[in-house]
């Protein structure tokens, strides 16, 4: 029994090896296509469904959805859409920008996902974003109000004909900003730094596309300084001494303070200022 036990456990063990020999081959011989004009195979986008399906189900169990069925509500969900989410996910009548028509995976249509999405998996894709999507977290740009405003537009889209879409464009006023610098930034309590809130702000904030920084996968480019070890250095930007109350101010308006600096105004919020300024000061060693 024990050596009919052995030999099963065994032939599990070099099928797993033999699996993942196969599979680092592949990846090593560049066999898969990631181009964006070849979609994904069938087997790998089902299983990219299921995985994103049940991801957002799972963590969006725990969100109480709100009253979403005040008027200024819905119009101000309408604003915020069509400022932010029109452009790559298209309306009734209204097609995605073109740099939108060449995402692969293609961006959904929401009035698929306003039917078949409760509200609250709707919030958590626009709060937290879905990774290798380019469906960013809006978390970093928008309030919850804000983002509850959205989906309570979403839920009535469906109804809505091109001609009901091109009726509420043409008779909105407000034009909300389109870029991050100039955005409105989230206006929720401000609490004390936190390190590891601050590690996932800094991503959003796209510091891993100029810098190297220390156990962030992808942070490692030298367009900007390295991080590594950036808690000990006596100056921000050889001009403010290094703690985190000048850390923060430097991450939210660095061209004010440094006129002629190639770190660009990024319209950080106070919060995420705070938190990337925590999570740097326990960069203290030198990758």
């Amino acid at each position: 029994m024990k050596s009919c036990i052995r030999v099963v456990v065994l032939t599990f063990a070099g099928l797993a090896l033999c699996g993942a020999l196969a599979a680092g081959l592949l990846v090593y011989t560049g066999w898969y296509d990631v181009s964006a004009t070849q979609p994904h195979t069938k087997l790998v986008h089902r299983l990219l469904d299921i995985g994103l399906a049940r991801s957002v189900a799972v963590r969006a169990e725990q969100i109480q959805e709100p009253d979403l069925s005040g008027e200024a509500r819905i119009k101000n969900g309408f604003e915020l859409f069509r400022t932010h989410c029109v452009q790559c996910h298209g309306a009734p009548g209204a097609a995605p920008a073109p740099y939108a028509l060449g995402l692969n995976p293609a961006p959904a249509s929401l009035v698929a996902s306003a039917r078949e999405r409760p509200a609250t998996e709707i919030f958590w894709i626009i709060r937290e974003g879905i990774k290798m999507t380019g469906m960013p977290a809006w978390k970093y740009r928008l309030t919850d109000t804000q983002m509850w405003d959205v989906v309570a537009f979403m839920r009535i889209l469906p109804t809505l004909s091109a001609v009901d879409y091109r009726q509420w464009d043409e008779s909105s006023t407000a034009r909300l900003p389109r870029s991050a610098s100039s955005a409105s930034a989230p206006t929720n309590t401000v609490r004390l730094g936190d390190a590891t809130a601050g590690r996932q702000a800094l991503e959003q904030y796209l510091c891993a596309t100029c810098h190297v920084i220390p156990d962030v996968a992808g942070a490692s480019h030298h367009v900007g300084p390295s991080l590594g070890g950036i808690a000990a250095r006596p100056f921000i930007a050889g001009v403010l001494p290094n703690n985190a109350e000048n850390m923060r101010l430097w991450l939210m308006a660095p061209t004010t303070i440094k006129p002629g600096t190639a770190m660009p105004d990024l319209g950080i919020s106070d919060q995420d200022a705070r938190d990337i300024a925590a999570f740097l000061t326990t960069l203290s060693d030198s990758p």
